[in-house]
């Protein structure tokens, strides 16, 4: 069965982004680049909240960029052809190889599991994924942990009351401080 996992950039404090609405504190250098790159290669299908939906959209269309370097280029080759599924109530169409989900998420979710496919499903955007979390749907939280405190914002990790046990399953540390941290659901 196809994995669920949960993966973005967090400050140390937990946020994906800041009280200001922004995220530069997470722009990748190189090595960090790279590791998003070979982790979206492991990606069959990727769900996506509204806005991070809209703000991966320039990646459609970066290829046609011509200031962006071979690891642009690369990242920008594997985004288009992944499958996405969009979660939206405001959206009526979205574009490049993605759809706007036909059903709940836990149905969604059943949907990919059962079909034929490689890869994970990964889902993206703090709000989805706490959707998923509160229904038991992720099996993996991935976190890249950048070396800031942003003081508030939208976290990362979902304000529920429920306690889910963790094994961790990788680590690494890149060279600028940054930490990638995986951990598999308990018990799955």
């Amino acid at each position: 069965m196809r994995r669920v996992t949960y993966s973005m950039g967090v400050s140390l404090d937990g946020y994906v982004v800041g009280p200001d609405g922004g995220f530069a504190w997470a722009a990748p250098d190189a090595e960090v680049f790279r590791f998003w790159i070979d982790e979206i290669r492991g990606v069959g299908v990727h769900l996506l909240g509204r806005r991070l939906y809209e703000t991966m959209l320039y990646w459609e269309t970066a290829d046609q960029d011509p200031s962006l370097g071979a690891p642009e280029l690369e990242w920008t080759a594997l985004w288009k052809r992944l499958p996405k599924v969009v979660f939206s109530t405001t959206l009526s169409e979205v574009q490049g190889n993605a759809r706007p989900a036909r059903g709940g998420l836990a149905e969604e979710i059943e949907r990919l599991r059962a079909e034929p496919g490689e890869g994970e499903i990964a889902i993206g955007g703090a709000t989805l994924a706490a959707e998923a979390a509160a229904l038991g749907l992720i099996d993996e939280y991935r976190t890249v942990v950048y070396p800031v405190l942003v003081g508030g914002g939208i976290p990362f990790f979902p304000r529920h009351e429920r306690r889910v046990d963790l094994e961790l399953v990788q680590t690494r540390t890149f060279g600028s401080g940054v930490v990638y941290l995986c951990y598999r659901v308990a018990n799955r």
